[in-house]
């Protein structure tokens, strides 16, 4: 990270990137399914229901992502000493749980 960047990074490892990836290619299908249906006129509960599974794929992304993010990024962080990290972690918790 070069001294005039503020922005945060974070290098994946293969099976974590490829495992994130493939989930959001599927959540990319079921959208663009859920955009076929309405392209077809299809009854409203069936997209519904179709936008639901969507919701629990990306609930389920969001999981793992954190997850993730707990055992590395905010853990070498308290380790670092940086505990401005615990509260950004604070922070994003209480988005996600609008």
């Amino acid at each position: 990270m070069s001294e005039n960047c503020n922005c945060k990074t974070k290098i994946r490892e293969k099976e974590e990137y490829s495992a994130l990836i493939n989930r959001l290619n599927r959540i990319e299908g079921q959208i663009r399914g859920i955009k076929g249906m309405v392209e077809k006129n299809a009854y409203c509960t069936d997209i519904l229901i179709q936008v639901s599974a969507v919701t629990a794929a990306l609930n389920a992304f969001n999981r793992e992502l954190l997850a993730s993010h707990i055992k590395s990024c905010v853990a070498n962080d308290i380790k670092a000493d940086k505990l401005d990290t615990v509260d950004e972690l604070i922070n994003t918790l209480g988005k996600l749980m609008k």
